[in-house]
């Protein structure tokens, strides 16, 4: 199957089989699960498990699992959009493909707010956390040398970031494990097994609030899409990969939560509610534990930054091949390593914002691109396949307009929950996109060309 994509200007005096530049196939469903994953990053249940297990009153395990579900629902969307568009790009492909070149712009733009702001939130993160433990080292200088180390790895290619993706998740699980086999020797039985998920003292408004804040956990299953043109049979596999990373990091969310409330069911008694990890892993496993979590959360940042950094320079690198962002500098691949090189220097460029931005600003509108996207994702499979394809039948109409209907609903509930400073700062940033589109466009008159690429070459 083929799909429409724009000739790259290095492309035209290439021979007919190889128009435009091609990233290697390489990832297969392991890889791309550790590639979700490590976005993801495991170690983040810890990050919000004070803030949200207050929100929730002592419910966040019933929470991960609201957001669970309503995340799997667009997660079967980019499943199903990804077996007919396997291009780079995530929802700005799609988007693209379906509604056309000026909706898919927008959509890329307001999703593209998330992917350069998400390193720059890494970088910042490591720089307060090793500052804190040795105030000897400058959070700035843990900046600039995380920023160049990163960008080094993504310089010379996904294989490298597949390598390091593995060995980063695989060590934040190796801490998970711990403990999980820690905390079951610690468990309090004063209260029902249930009650982390329901109890007489829950409310359903208390867990839907705190399912909206956890929704930014499960940012990775869009990241493992962007790589659908470097993955083995993008058909078969992205999808696959799309649904585990989702299901795996929503199982290790509950699990982790659930045994934490059975550990430390009192949640009013935490000192700090955005310390309370701290104090959770310290009843758990001492001095011990609490070295290995700041080891463990570190690689975990490290290893969202990576990933990060990595799908975002894909994304622009897809939105310059396609015309939309300048061809000359963003649609063209690094020729030792065949990587989007340009992309990822800018994205470095962008992530020394760290070293002067404050980190809840930057926190604060992170999610809105995302939510953005994937509720456009779910238009996109109705566009797709009810309208333009005119499937029907019972499966079909399930498959294609029941369940994306039920994700763009919970994904719109979700994105209407941002506080207004989010929504007002994305509404900003969108319509510096348009207005960008329209100069490029000369007034929307006119868009980008499009060829038919093989995509499963």
């Amino acid at each position: 199957m083929t799909v429409p994509v724009p000739v790259p200007e290095s492309a035209s005096t290439a021979a007919p089989a190889e128009r435009g530049p091609k990233l290697q196939r390489v990832l297969g469903i392991p890889s791309l699960l550790f590639f979700g994953l490590a976005y993801m990053v495991p170690m983040t249940v810890f990050s919000t498990y004070g803030i949200v297990t207050n929100v929730t009153e002592g419910h966040l395990a019933g929470a991960y699992v609201i957001t669970t579900v309503a995340m799997l629902f667009t997660a079967l969307s980019y499943a199903s959009i990804v077996r007919s568009v396997p291009t780079a790009g995530s929802a700005y492909g799609y988007a693209r493909t379906a509604f056309g070149p000026g909706i898919g712009f927008v959509t890329g733009w307001a999703l593209m707010i998330d992917y350069l702001l998400l390193p720059m939130v890494n970088y910042m993160l490591l720089g307060l956390y090793i500052n804190a433990q040795f105030p000897q080292i400058p959070a700035w200088s843990v900046i600039v040398v995380a920023i160049a180390v990163v960008t080094t790895l993504n310089l010379l290619g996904i294989s490298v970031v597949k390598n390091a993706n593995a060995f980063l998740v695989l060590f934040q699980i190796a801490f998970i494990v711990v403990f999980v086999v820690l905390a079951l020797g610690r468990l309090d039985g004063s209260a029902p097994a249930t009650s982390p998920f329901w109890s007489e003292h829950a409310h359903l408004a208390a867990l839907a609030a705190g399912a909206s804040i956890l929704a930014l956990s499960f940012l990775g299953f869009d990241a493992v899409s962007a790589m659908a043109e470097e993955a083995k049979e993008p058909r078969r596999t992205v999808p696959v990969a799309v649904i585990l990373t989702v299901v795996v990091g929503g199982l290790l969310f509950v699990l982790i939560t659930w045994l934490g409330q059975r550990v430390w069911p009192d949640y009013a008694s935490f000192t700090d509610f955005d310390t309370a990890s701290l104090e959770l892993i310290s009843h758990v496993g001492g001095a011990f534990l609490e070295a290995f979590f700041l080891a463990a959360y570190l690689v975990g940042a490290s290893a969202s930054a990576l990933t990060s950094q990595a799908s975002t320079a894909r994304v622009l690198y897809s939105m310059g091949r396609d015309g939309v962002l300048p061809r000359s500098f963003f649609g063209r691949l690094g020729e030792r390593f065949r990587t989007p090189r340009n992309a990822i220097l800018l994205i470095a460029a962008v992530a020394l914002l760290a070293l002067v931005l404050d980190l809840e600003i930057v926190i604060s509108v992170i999610s809105f691109g995302a939510l953005a996207a994937f509720s456009m994702v779910n238009l996109t499979v109705i566009k797709h396949f009810i309208i333009d394809e005119r499937r029907r039948g019972m499966r079909a109409m399930l498959q294609y307009l029941v369940l994306p209907l039920i994700g763009f609903g919970l994904t719109i509930w979700l994105w209407l929950s941002l506080s207004g400073q989010a929504l007002i700062i994305g509404a900003i940033w969108v319509a510096v996109g348009v207005v960008y589109l329209a100069v490029l466009t000369r007034g929307f008159r006119t868009m980008p060309k499009a060829i038919e690429v093989d995509l499963d070459a």
